[in-house]
């Protein structure tokens, strides 16, 4: 019975702590597109004793501590946020722009799944 026991309790964990870091993993992304956006976001993790914190370039104000099951959907948030303002879409061409207007990048999406995760990440 104490085999049985250990067994059920061992299993309750792992199932557990599997479905924990399921929930706390962020929206998937399309690798090509989002590391040639990625670099002008203005925001990043900063890793800390306490866990990680978010972090805005050129505001050093600007300190989010969300628990570690929330830090990544908080910086989807922040980032989609920030697309938004930033990102437009012109045929299959997808604009990045600065605070002011100007240009700053220019990137072809060539398959419909870059075209897909804009628009579902980005809301475009």
């Amino acid at each position: 019975m104490k085999k049985i026991l250990f067994l059920a309790l061992s299993a309750g964990f792992l199932i557990f702590g599997f479905s924990a870091y399921m929930q706390s993993q962020g929206a998937a992304k399309n690798k090509r597109v989002y590391q040639a956006i990625h670099p002008y976001s203005p925001y990043f993790l900063e890793k800390r004793f306490g866990g990680l914190q978010i972090r805005k370039k050129g505001e050093e104000s600007f300190k989010e501590k969300p628990s570690n099951m929330e830090v990544f959907h908080r910086m989807d948030a922040l980032e989609k946020g920030w697309g938004q303002k930033h990102l437009s879409l012109s045929g299959n061409t997808l604009i990045l722009h600065d605070d002011n207007g100007t240009i700053l990048k220019t990137l072809t999406l060539k398959t419909p799944d870059e075209k897909q995760f804009v628009h579902t990440f980005y809301g475009l």
